[in-house]
């Protein structure tokens, strides 16, 4: 799956997100979102992505999350 993908996805479940008004459980679903319906695969590749760009353009609950 492409590096774009990955990030489109993880913005979006960030997103939807966004609603929870403490940032905490909103980080916490989208830890738990990811741990739990993404592969390893692709949580490694995002997290290579974020290393290379600086996570530039991707939601900050999702770098949280994956920190």
């Amino acid at each position: 799956m492409s590096s774009a993908s990955l990030v489109k996805m993880a913005n979006q479940i960030a997103h939807y997100f966004d609603s929870e008004p403490n940032r905490a459980l909103a980080v916490q679903g989208v830890r738990q979102h990811l741990q739990s319906f993404w592969t390893p695969a692709m949580r490694r590749q995002l997290l290579e992505w974020i290393a290379a760009n600086d996570g530039e353009g991707l939601d900050p609950k999702v770098r949280e999350a994956l920190g």
